[in-house]
């Protein structure tokens, strides 16, 4: 007996703890709710009650619809666990025809701000589907605005002009149902293609805008400019012919100048390497020649000014005195002149105190000693530069 007691204790132990578990299910608290009001220009078929989703799975009711004269405001309400993004729409959504709506809160979330409790969305965050009823009405006024008291209506003739306009379109496009197709086809491919490079074709169209900006605020020289411009087009109209005969003449020409190149190509490069030796020298050279170019006039005027037309001569001066008090030049041009060795003219020239020997090479300006078995004439060849600086090419 104390056995089967003991187990009865347990078990009204046991139903107790499931009660007071079940209770605790039913009356405990819930989770929070989030509510938001929205504005719509009208809410047929949506009343308090109506279900809230999000992605078509209920997730809060409509709490209030309440009229305001030109929109209505429709409060709502869902389980704070369910996140809404902050730039959220609602959306009224008919399942059929006839039966009630429901708010559809647009798009799910997938992270970032979320909507707070309380927002309000105005109209331009709020859509409502087409009645029937507009469809209806709208689809009855196309139908008597091209009716026979619309633009349907029958002239003298007794057609309407769009009964004319239907019978030429089917008179000009039958048996061309396949072009017309096609041609559909190509400007919706001719749209896509638009479609995808809209920001290339806009900043094109925005560089010309730029362009024709620019032409008018320059349209004074732009006119000048297309006048110069009509000017030469009329010179050349008028020299056509002297110009196609130019032109004809330089094509033999240029025939005529390949051949000789072809020919003679071998001397031509020789004789650009020789121009190349020539323009090399005179880089070498460009400060003598820049006092050549300085002081040659003065020279030319006093050769001119030293002729004398009546004998037929040039009078020049002697300056003896010069070649007396300076003995070592005369002496120099002497020993130069008849070929003698640079020790003894030089031991000469010290003896009458004329100083060094004034022999001088051109190029370096060092005076050589004469060998002396030189003749005058080796003595000369030893002295000049028949090179001219490196102008000509010397041969030995």
């Amino acid at each position: 007996m104390k056995l089967i007691a003991s187990k009865l204790g347990i078990v009204a132990v046991i139903a107790v703890l499931a009660l007071v578990v079940g209770l605790v299910l039913v009356f405990w608290p819930s989770g929070g709710k989030d509510t938001i009001t929205a504005d719509f220009p009208r809410t047929v078929s949506l009343y308090e009650g109506s279900d809230v989703k999000i992605l078509g799975v209920p997730v809060g009711k409509v709490d209030k619809v309440q009229p305001r004269g030109t929109d209505v405001r429709v409060t709502i309400s869902w389980d704070d666990k369910y996140s809404v993004p902050a730039d959220a729409k609602a959306v009224l959504i008919s399942p059929s025809i006839v039966g009630d709506r429901y708010v559809q809160l647009t798009p799910a979330y997938k992270g970032g701000a979320k909507l707070r409790n309380g927002a309000h969305l105005d109209e331009d965050r709020t859509a409502t589907p087409v009645e029937l009823d507009t469809i209806y009405s709208s689809l009855t006024q196309l139908s008597t605005a091209l009716g026979p008291k619309g633009a349907n209506k029958p002239d003298a003739s007794g057609e309407g002009a769009l009964t004319r306009l239907l019978q030429s379109t089917a008179a000009n496009f039958g048996g061309q149902g396949e072009q017309v197709n096609q041609t559909i086809g190509d400007i919706a491919r001719l749209s896509q293609t638009l479609d995808d490079n809209k920001d290339d074709l806009f900043g094109s169209v925005r560089e010309i805008e730029g362009f024709v900006n620019t032409l008018a605020r320059n349209d004074t020289t732009v006119r000048q400019f297309n006048d110069a411009l009509s000017q030469a087009s009329d010179l050349l109209a008028g020299e056509r012919n002297d110009l196609a005969a130019t032109l004809r003449s330089l094509s033999t020409a240029l025939v005529d100048v390949r051949g000789f190149v072809r020919d003679n190509r071998s001397l031509l490069t020789k004789n650009i390497a020789g121009l190349r030796r020539v323009t090399d020298t005179f880089v070498k050279r460009r400060s003598e020649l820049d006092e050549v170019l300085k002081e040659a006039p003065s020279a030319l005027n006093n050769l001119g000014l030293a002729y004398n037309p009546a004998l037929g001569t040039l009078d020049t001066r002697t300056n003896l005195l010069d070649a007396l008090n300076k003995p070592g030049g005369l002496a120099g041009s002497l020993c130069q002149g008849l070929g003698v060795a640079g020790e003894e003219c030089q031991r000469l020239l010290d003896a009458i105190g004329g100083g060094a020997l004034p022999i001088g090479n051109v190029a370096n300006g060092r005076a050589p000693a004469l060998k002396r078995s030189s003749t005058p004439t080796q003595a000369l060849d030893s002295y000049v530069d028949r090179s001219l600086g490196g102008l000509v090419e010397e041969k030995r």
